[in-house]
């Protein structure tokens, strides 16, 4: 059989692992100290940083949420007073347009009674006109009755037509 010659690296003798396992503990040690605290420092710098920006973003988060509910229940209130504003406009209009009828109404019915009282009035100087005048009338046409000393009823009856057609042409 034949041996094959492994390079001494894969086949290390004793004197080469010590000088080995040495020098990886003087760099273990010098990493130990000077090395691994200043990595553990920065990875738990890293750390804290992140930690920090996930509790920030969790708190703006729900300070947004607040911000939401708040301007929702603000948008709420507005909807609600402008819904009110519109109701009090609405019946303030509608109690505008009922006083504005029933002024309107009062004010008919006033100049009517007003317009009534005026035509009694007038209704009244009228038929004391026409009294006045069939009073005159009578007592001119009797007037002419009497002078003429009529005896018969036919020639009173003509005169007082006649005196009649007078007064109403004349």
């Amino acid at each position: 059989m034949q041996s094959i010659n492994l390079p001494s690296i894969l086949t290390p003798d004793f004197g080469l692992l010590f000088w080995m396992l040495l020098a990886f503990l003087v760099v273990f040690f010098l990493m130990a100290k000077f090395g691994f605290p200043v990595i553990t420092k920065m990875v738990e710098e890293r750390k804290n940083y992140i930690d920090e920006s996930l509790q920030k973003a969790h708190e703006a988060n729900e300070r947004l949420a607040g911000i939401k509910q708040e301007s929702e229940r603000l948008l709420d209130e507005a909807r609600a007073r402008q819904a009110e504003i519109l109701s009090q406009a609405k019946a303030t209009g509608d109690s505008i347009v009922r006083e504005a009828r029933e002024k309107a109404q009062d004010e008919g019915s006033k100049l009517l009674q007003e317009a009534k009282a005026q035509i009694a009035v007038e209704k009244e100087n009228a038929l004391r006109d026409i009294r006045q005048t069939v009073a005159d009338l009578s007592i001119v046409i009797a007037e002419k009755v009497v002078r003429q000393k009529l005896s018969n009823d036919v020639e009173q009856q003509k005169l007082v037509e006649q005196m009649l057609d007078e007064v109403c042409k004349g």
